[in-house]
């Protein structure tokens, strides 16, 4: 998949299986969250050091999260642009109860498992 012209709805059930453990996905929520804090915090507070802390606060809770938890490597080394938009899709999904219904059409189980009648490799 070329992170240029591959369609978002093609890489996505693809991200939800890399991020098949509710673990990982808890990470990922986590650090979002954070960085949605330091974007609204910003211009109020005006700590400029917010700015390099953002990516910090995403990625390290993230990274961790599939080094711990997911033993995987994060889909943002090979599709950065992706998995940033997949990332905040993802969180906002969960905000508003609608990830349930995408894992399941990704083939993600409740036990963090996948359907390898529907495994995604890109």
């Amino acid at each position: 998949m070329d992170d240029k012209t591959a369609a978002f709805r093609d890489f996505w059930p693809y991200y939800l299986q890399e991020h098949a453990h509710a673990g990982t996905r808890a990470m990922h929520y986590a650090g979002t969250s954070l960085v949605v804090l330091l974007i609204a915090a910003l211009p109020v507070a005006g700590k400029w050091w917010m700015i390099p802390a953002m990516p910090l606060a995403g990625y390290g809770f993230a990274w961790i999260g599939h080094s711990l938890i997911e033993h995987n490597r994060p889909a943002t080394f090979r599709y950065p642009f992706w998995s940033l938009r997949a990332d905040f899709v993802m969180w906002f999904r969960f905000l508003t109860g609608r990830m349930g219904r995408d894992l399941k059409r990704a083939g993600v189980r409740p036990d963090g498992s996948i359907d390898p009648a529907l495994r995604r490799e890109l």
